[in-house]
């Protein structure tokens, strides 16, 4: 259920533990969907029903300030002197507003339903707003050059005030950008910001270069892919931009034929692509892949010859669920079940096609051979990868992920998670080492398991003051119970992650699940 904004920031005062005394200053941020109008929306006329999918609802974030108190407070071993205030607001786009003032749902869903009514929903918001859609931003919140932006796919990042959570405006980098964005544009070693924009027409996907001060966009190109797809994240290397083409497809000509919108077709082609971070379309060197689903990366980085690539890696896509008129809870339930040991999908089922595992694709630029294996078993499903965010792009050690709770998202037919996860990318799991994976056998991991009834949202790493190590430094994560219907922040130790949270942070009221997070320094931290 979406909650209502808050009008002012709430200072907060129950926390369990202890706030460590080297934790840096900052903002703790998560978007996520909150349907301005109560729920999500469905229409039904003569055409047939559509309706919005679990992935839709306005953006809006939520915000934990940390801030010390006195200069003092900063001592070693003093671990007091923290003022923290818990603040909410919608994501104000253009659409938003025209909504709210309007004071009613105005754009007509689009994206699952009978193809005429979906097609019907298209044109009409096209005449009466100048828009297809309405614009969510809901999905991540980064930081690049000072400033903070919310984004999703479907519209350019909105630029955020940090401390107010107010919209600035969009970011459309002096009108040089005029198309969509993505959710997850990558830092890249060098500097600069790079990412993607998709769309159902030609050009698919073009590619952009954001110069390190944020001023320029020094580079966009047409990657002339020949279809559209959905392009939620992109790695980069110290060279290279990696893009991801995946069989999850938006086709605006099958949903003119009477088909849906978006898809994931698992019988055709899938490809990883490596590309010089100035390059055009020509100097992309394309590996063909087995169909996959990826919609988070690990990271990737050089490794001599090879480039290597590491995200989550399943059979089928969440998004945009079951073909429309099947069983939802059905379909849903079968595609979060966990395999057995050695056990795999069949091809002929829903059963655990949904499952997130960690893989590992070794792209070779030199002979063009792909080598690739799961890091992890099918003992477990991760999402929301993250690590250190000083190693994007290049060798890490350590990677974290939030851990599916298979029979709790069966049950409610959503993606749930009832823990967190470290991975250990260099080492191995001897216990386990050659029972599944005879390419070299799976990774160390270490888990962080919630209590009874709750579930966890928008997990970010934040670096420890003076760390040296990669590791130096805390998860910290949105949890909610649903039998107390408290919510909270919790802050794990990094280096003692099976251990009890080192500080837990009772929030005023709940926070509904979410997406993404991040931990942002303040201002004069950055």
């Amino acid at each position: 259920m979406p909650v209502d904004e808050i009008d002012e920031a709430v200072i907060i005062t129950n926390i369990e533990g202890e706030i460590p005394y080297n934790f840096p200053e900052g903002v703790y941020i998560r978007n996520g969907s909150n349907p301005l109008f109560g729920a999500l929306q469905s229409e039904s006329s003569v055409l047939g029903l559509c309706s919005e999918t679990w992935v839709e609802g306005e953006g809006m974030l939520h915000a934990l300030s940390f801030s010390r108190a006195t200069p003092a407070a900063v001592s070693v071993g003093s671990g007091g002197g923290w003022t923290l205030s818990y603040k909410n607001r919608f994501v104000e786009s253009k659409t938003f507003q025209l909504e709210r003032s309007r004071n009613r749902p105005s754009f007509l869903p689009l994206i699952e339903g009978d193809a005429p009514a979906v097609l019907a929903s298209y044109l009409l918001n096209k005449l009466r707003f100048g828009k297809m859609a309405k614009d969510l931003s809901n999905t991540n919140v980064f930081q690049f050059s000072g400033k903070v932006f919310a984004v999703a796919e479907n519209h350019m990042p909105l630029e955020i005030d940090l401390l107010s959570l107010e919209t600035i405006g969009d970011w459309d980098l002096s009108g040089a950008w005029d198309r969509p964005f993505m959710a997850h544009p990558k830092k890249a070693p060098g500097g600069e910001l790079v990412f993607v924009g998709a769309d159902g027409k030609k050009p698919f996907l073009v590619l952009g270069v954001v110069s390190v001060d944020g001023k320029e966009l020094k580079h966009k190109v047409d990657l002339k892919l020949e279809r559209g797809i959905v392009c939620h994240d992109i790695g980069v290397t110290e060279r290279y931009n990696i893009i991801l083409d995946m069989p999850l497809t938006f086709d605006l000509v099958r949903l003119m034929k009477g088909g849906p919108l978006l898809k994931y077709e698992k019988e055709c082609y899938a490809r990883i692509g490596v590309m010089p971070r100035y390059g055009d379309s020509d100097s992309i060197k394309w590996f063909d892949v087995e169909p996959y689903c990826t919609f988070h990366l690990v990271n990737c980085y050089e490794d001599g010859d090879e480039v290597v690539v590491r995200g989550g890696r399943s059979q089928g896509s969440i998004i945009p669920g079951p073909d429309f008129g099947r069983n939802k809870c059905q379909w849903f339930s079968s595609g979060f079940k966990l395999k057995l040991a050695g056990e795999d999908c069949d091809g002929n089922s829903n059963e655990g096609l949904l499952n997130f595992r960690l893989h590992e694709w070794r792209l070779n630029m030199k002979n063009g051979s792909v080598r690739n294996r799961y890091l992890t078993g099918s003992d477990f499903s991760i999402e929301f990868h993250m690590c250190n965010d000083l190693f994007v792009g290049l060798h890490n050690q350590y990677a974290y992920a939030q851990v599916v709770d298979s029979v709790a998202s069966s049950i409610c037919a959503l993606p749930k998670f009832g823990g967190l996860m470290k991975l250990y990318l260099d080492e191995k799991d001897s216990t386990k080492m050659q029972q599944e994976n005879a390419n070299g056998g799976y990774i160390k991991v270490e888990r962080h398991p919630l209590g009874a009834n709750e579930f966890c949202s928008g997990a970010a790493f934040v670096s420890k003051q003076g760390g040296v190590q990669e590791d130096d430094g805390w998860i910290i994560s949105f949890v909610h119970n649903e039998h107390t219907n408290t919510s909270q922040v919790h802050i794990i130790d990094a280096k003692n992650f099976e251990d009890d949270p080192v500080a837990k942070i009772i929030l005023p009221k709940r926070v509904p699940y979410g997406f993404h997070g991040a931990f942002i320094p303040m201002p004069n931290r950055l």
